[in-house]
């Protein structure tokens, strides 16, 4: 792990003088650009008013006599009256339409030089934890959205405690009715493999698509613990790489105590396959190596995934962007190297990845079902590709029908 880190490090361009000037030009050349894109834009806006203004004044000339210089009664000249608050609603909007175009695009430009001055920010994105979604879902109560589950906490170090759900199979619901949270422990013992579930950026493990994937899972036979890391819901500290890899760690040896033998497997999910796979490494490194490693929506590294995430490619056309973002993750040690765990796990891999992910595109998942192909016996590593057509995307693999059946043949061919 530390020479992958010390690679993305050298990788870092250099803040060379000229590198920087030449960027500041550009950014400067892009704000010269905002003025009259705005003009333009506004100056289309103004014209049909000012026609109309214009049809008003020669009507008026036509229906007054004194420009004819005959007699009868004088229309007073209403128009204008009418006109001139459509010239201060035409005048304000104009404005509006301005100021907005500048604040946008001054908050553009802005937002990449913080980022790159404060690198903790990106973090934050990366993360998303202060993000306390579903809002209101009790976490210590999980019988509102799941049954037969039970919430507790784990300390895997000092200061920093897990929440953490259980939920068992759902052949033994009807015993776990009124069960206490010691049941649940002993229950891990019960001849059902268990799954580890590390989830995505964002929310908590009350999301609806992590509880479904439980339900789903449950149905199947499985064991499922989903873990909030470290700042995530109801879980104390600060998230980052090395403190979430930490967290499932823990909780994987605390369930492998408790299992009796019984498979316990890690399932990652989006950021959550990071995880997976750097806990699956480190376990490994340390003789305990993981029963199985299930990946859905995975990335090649955090590198190759903010490139290509939406929000990413807002950037792409920005100068500089590798060096404001991509390089800035590494100096707040963010890499999530997929690709490098990958090449040295030698627990069995499945790969679920929908072909309509517009997060993480499928080409990534393909390509760490090569590198794992490359690395060690492929009877031991399987990639399930869905359809564009089922409309699966980042995070519906759950409504495969057809799911536990793909679970099932994978544990049973390792």
């Amino acid at each position: 792990m530390t020479e992958v880190r010390q690679l993305f490090l050298s990788q870092r361009p250099r803040a060379r003088g000229v590198k920087t000037i030449k960027q500041l030009l550009e950014t400067s050349f892009i704000l010269v650009l905002l003025h009259p894109i705005a003009t333009t834009v506004s100056w289309n806006i103004e014209s049909p008013d000012t026609e109309e203004r214009e049809t008003d004044r020669r009507r008026m000339k036509r229906r007054d006599p004194s420009q004819k210089g005959g007699s009868g009664p004088q229309v007073k000249a209403d128009s204008p009256k009418i006109s001139k608050p459509k010239l201060r609603r035409s005048s304000s909007g104009l404005s509006y339409l301005k100021s907005c175009v500048i604040i946008l695009g001054a908050i553009y430009i802005c937002v990449p030089f913080i980022i790159r001055l404060f690198p903790a920010l990106v973090g934050k994105l990366v993360y998303l934890n202060m993000v306390k979604v579903p809002l209101f879902v009790d976490l210590k109560n999980p019988a509102e959205v799941v049954n037969h589950t039970v919430n507790f906490y784990l300390t895997s170090e000092e200061g920093i405690t897990l929440g953490i759900w259980h939920t068992v199979p759902a052949s033994r619901g009807e015993a776990a009715k009124g069960k206490d949270q010691r049941w649940y422990e002993r229950a891990l013992s019960d001849d059902n493999p268990v799954i580890i579930y590390l989830h995505g950026n964002g929310g908590t493990r009350a999301v609806d698509h992590r509880v479904q994937l439980m339900k789903v899972l449950s149905r199947a036979g499985f064991h499922v613990l989903s873990l909030d890391y470290r700042g995530f819901g109801d879980s104390t500290g600060h998230p980052s790489e090395e403190g979430v890899t930490a967290d499932s760690i823990y909780l994987y040896e605390w369930v492998k105590a408790r299992s009796r033998g019984n498979p316990v497997c890690l399932w990652g999910h989006s950021l959550g396959t990071g995880i997976a796979t750097n806990a699956a490494r480190k376990l490994q490194e340390r003789g305990n190596p993981a029963d199985a490693v299930i990946l859905e929506a995975p990335y090649t590294n955090i590198r190759d995934a903010g490139a290509f995430h939406p929000i990413g490619k807002i950037y792409h056309i920005f100068p500089g962007f590798e060096y404001f973002f991509l390089e800035t993750m590494a100096l707040d040690n963010i890499v999530f190297p997929n690709d490098e765990n990958i090449k040295m796990l030698k627990s069995p891999l499945l790969i679920l990845h929908a072909e309509d992910d517009h997060v993480v595109p499928s080409s990534m998942g393909k390509e760490l079902h090569e590198i794992a192909v490359n690395s060690r016996r492929p009877r031991d590593v399987k990639l399930v590709l869905y359809p564009p057509e089922l409309g699966y995307k980042h995070k519906y693999i759950y409504k495969d029908p057809h799911l536990a059946e793909t679970l099932w043949n994978f544990l049973n061919s390792i």
